[in-house]
């Protein structure tokens, strides 16, 4: 059985759900997953999960996310992006590159986003487009995201319809045509996401994706196995400590374990916050994922296993 993800370059007109079916198919698994949705309309990075990976999504979804988007100025819609009604068209667009920068460099940082009613998030039970499809606009949780970078890479300010290309570097649940919108009231002439490619979440880059047609191909020379990323490579980017031959049996069972100040050849300091989670890793390969508590009378931190491995 495989185990590990793989780096899908996601293509325009379809789900991130259509994704993890056709994967799923293609690969004869059951246990299949995405790490976080991409729109419809959107093209670009999709790690999917196979197998024991699935257990992995949520610490995959955590890591940045890397887009490139163009925003149309001039005109909104209700959707925020190329696929909804227009609600409001500007006369005219007078905005200089000056003052785009201007308003750009003011969404750095942590902002408030509230969801789009097209988005998946639930509200009393059901997801927001559900409600949008019945013709209903209700009140929607604001939610905190962080930008971490924003600029513009490209302009075209004299064409017919006025726009620009920008890289974004955000934090896991940030909505980039919210943030599209909410840049076009800033500049008082609105705007809409046109366009949108993820290029990266976490290590998983766009250079590195595989288009489906590829991926069918490989799967047809049985040489699917030899795409994936390793569990180990995926989660490479979270604290680490190289556990024994005794502390590998404790944890398989379920027991907890003690660290010591430094964990040799891991890299990580303990104590630790409370609450923090760190990868188990047992003659090189990931054997779980644990999470640290208070420490003991004589200053050592346990770590209770949460997720534990199966290969």
């Amino acid at each position: 059985m495989m185990h590990g993800f793989i780096n899908v370059l996601k293509p325009s007109g379809m789900t991130s759900h259509d994704v993890v079916s056709f994967i799923r198919r293609l690969a004869g698994l059951k246990r299949v997953g995405h790490t976080g949705t991409l729109d419809p309309g959107a093209v670009g990075v999709l790690p999917v999960a196979l197998g024991q990976a699935t257990r992995l999504v949520e610490y995959v979804t955590d890591q940045h996310k890397e887009y490139r988007a163009e925003v149309t100025l001039g005109v909104s819609t209700d959707s925020g992006d190329a696929f909804g009604k227009v609600v409001h068209c500007a006369p005219a667009v007078n905005v200089a590159r000056e003052e785009i920068e201007s308003v750009l460099a003011k969404f750095k940082g942590v902002l408030q986003q509230t969801p789009p009613m097209t988005s998946a998030v639930k509200v009393q039970g059901k997801k927001l487009y559900e409600l949008a499809r019945q013709g209903m606009d209700v009140p929607r949780p604001v939610r905190t995201v962080e930008i971490y970078s924003l600029r513009a890479v490209r302009w075209y300010l004299k064409a017919t319809k006025p726009r620009f290309l920008m890289d974004v570097v955000c934090g896991k649940g940030t909505y980039i045509r919210t943030l599209c919108q909410d840049i076009g009231h800033a500049l008082g002439c609105g705007a809409y996401m046109s366009f949108l490619v993820r290029t990266a979440t976490g290590d998983f880059v766009l250079e590195d994706a595989l288009t489906l047609e590829e991926l069918t191909r490989h799967a047809q020379s049985e040489a699917l196995g030899e795409k994936m990323v390793s569990l180990e490579q995926a989660t490479r980017g979270m604290a680490s400590m190289h556990i024994d031959g005794g502390q590998a049996r404790r944890i398989s069972c379920g027991q907890t374990i003690t660290a010591a100040a430094v964990a040799p050849g891991a890299g990580t300091r303990f104590p630790a916050p409370a609450g923090d989670v760190v990868r188990l890793l047992h003659q090189g390969a990931l054997l779980a994922i644990g999470k640290l508590t208070d420490k003991t009378d004589d200053g050592l931190q346990i770590i209770k296993p949460v997720k534990v491995l199966q290969r």
